[in-house]
């Protein structure tokens, strides 16, 4: 990790210039700000961190101000890559809690949404609280909060309340009654109809459950950025060689990390995003 200290002398432009034109161009990864007793103020990710840095310098938002006000030094990692840049913010956010990153700083998750069956064959989400032997769909850091998605999945995906324990009932759920449900709830909808709306749910939210690498650009001309998913699930990522062509090879480079729903989303987000399909293969176990 690279670390420019702000110079002391000058307006507090220049201040702030001195420590972007130390940045090379270009340069796509993580960046932390700290204030002038280490502490992390910020971090950001960017694929031009250069660029990025001059923004946050030169804006005049009231946060901008603020973080303006604080900012003593800056230290930036090189992924290479804008994945792996993503996945590395989002794991240090959550390490550090800085004080004016918010969106990523709750890393205590507590609930799960889980897929079960019901006795009539449909395929509910039930959220409770997570179980270590257990595979969650994605986790949640509160109940509120997950209850909250999934009535937000519920009523997206045209799901209903009752087999998603949302409304318990002996009978039809209070949506069939204003034709919101199909009546999966008091079996008028087919298994088949009603779980492959469940089904197209988890397809476009979460990553298929088998094992691959996503190869990705490196730091430099020389270099492969690695993602390993093992059964749908982020376990890491590493550098390795242009000419590696193993995938035992591969393997032992990869730098062991924990998912969390934030790395399900971001991973799936830039898969969904790209022009071409990345290059990816099984790992051999």
């Amino acid at each position: 990790m690279a670390t420019y200290e702000k110079s002391t002398t000058g307006m507090l432009q220049e201040k702030f210039l001195a420590i972007i034109d130390a940045v090379p161009p270009g340069i796509t990864g993580v960046y932390y700000i700290s204030d002038e007793n280490d502490r992390l103020i910020y971090i950001g990710k960017s694929n031009d961190i250069r660029k990025r840095l001059y923004q946050h310098f030169s804006n005049t938002t009231r946060k901008s101000q603020r973080m303006q006000q604080r900012a003593h030094a800056v230290a930036y990692e090189n992924m290479g890559n804008e994945l792996m840049a993503l996945l590395r913010e989002s794991e240090k956010i959550k390490e550090h809690q800085p004080i004016f990153n918010r969106a990523q700083r709750r890393s205590i998750f507590l609930w799960g949404l889980y897929l079960e069956q019901d006795e009539h064959g449909y395929n509910a989400l039930i959220l409770r609280k997570l179980r270590k032997e257990e595979r969650e769909i994605t986790a949640f850091t509160s109940k509120a909060e997950g209850r909250e998605r999934l009535f937000q999945i519920t009523e997206k995906y045209q799901l209903c309340q009752k087999i998603n324990g949302l409304y318990p009932t002996n009978q039809h759920c209070f949506q069939y009654s204003i034709r919101t449900c199909k009546g999966a709830c008091i079996q008028k909808e087919s298994t088949q109809t009603y779980n492959a709306r469940v089904k197209a749910y988890v397809d476009e939210n979460f990553l298929p459950p088998i094992d691959q690498t996503i190869l990705l650009e490196g730091r430099d001309e020389n270099e492969k950025g690695v993602v390993w998913i093992e059964n749908g699930i982020y376990r890491g990522y590493g550098f390795c060689g242009k000419e590696v062509d193993t995938k035992r090879e591969i393997h032992s480079i990869i730098n062991p990390k924990s998912e969390n729903r934030d790395t399900q989303r971001l991973i799936k987000g830039y898969l969904r995003k790209q022009h071409s399909p990345v290059q990816s293969f099984e790992i051999d176990q």
